[in-house]
């Protein structure tokens, strides 16, 4: 999905970013999420994740994603097997947005795959994806930003802003995020071992 030129289309003066193609999916979209899913309760997560599917996202098995969660751009979601993403949750999706299995989203976090060129006089947008590991936590109305790589087993805390790399099995708190603490697990998930606990600071 590539991103119009700013100086054609006057992008700082409220010109589009994305093509009209772009556009109408989205418009078509939110309807379809409106009046298929996001008045559905808790227990149709299947049924949510299908409408999801249905418009391109990858979503794995047993995930929840709760109907109050906002989805920019199902196409460039992709979503492993037992997540589960809260009530009030931004997936601003303009690039890829990928988060592994086991992983939690915890409800109001917004994680935020555009941002502007600050330098440029025309505030051309610029898209860069994320990428949330496997057994990560994104606590509470915490804020992951372009381009962030969270690792694997990473926590990052409640109301935390990520705007850089969050190292794997590591605890991160505060804005900007800064390193806390490994995390460090009292056993193995019977399921899928963790590669390893250190964390880095």
């Amino acid at each position: 999905m590539s991103v119009l030129d700013a100086r054609s289309t006057g992008q700082h003066r409220g010109g589009a970013s994305f093509s009209l193609g772009n556009r109408v999916f989205r418009l078509v979209w939110m309807v379809a999420w409106t009046l298929l899913a996001a008045w559905t309760p808790p227990p149709l997560r299947g049924w949510r994740a299908f409408v999801l599917r249905c418009f391109g996202a990858r979503v794995g098995k047993g995930t929840r994603i709760y109907a109050g969660a906002r989805v920019w751009h199902p196409r460039n979601l992709t979503v492993g097997d037992f997540v589960c993403i809260g009530p009030g949750v931004t997936v601003y999706c303009q690039g890829p947005i990928s988060i592994g299995d086991y992983t939690v989203v915890s409800q109001g976090a917004h994680l935020c795959a555009g941002t502007h060129d600050i330098a440029d006089p025309y505030f051309q947008l610029v898209t860069r994806p994320i990428h949330i590991g496997a057994r990560a936590w994104i606590a509470a109305e915490a804020f992951v930003g372009p381009g962030v790589t969270v690792g694997d087993g990473a926590v990052l805390g409640a109301r935390c802003v990520a705007m850089r790399d969050i190292e794997p099995w590591s605890v991160y708190s505060g804005n900007p995020a800064r390193f806390l603490k490994p995390r460090v697990m009292r056993s193995a998930p019977d399921d899928t071992p963790p590669k390893g606990n250190a964390g880095a600071a």
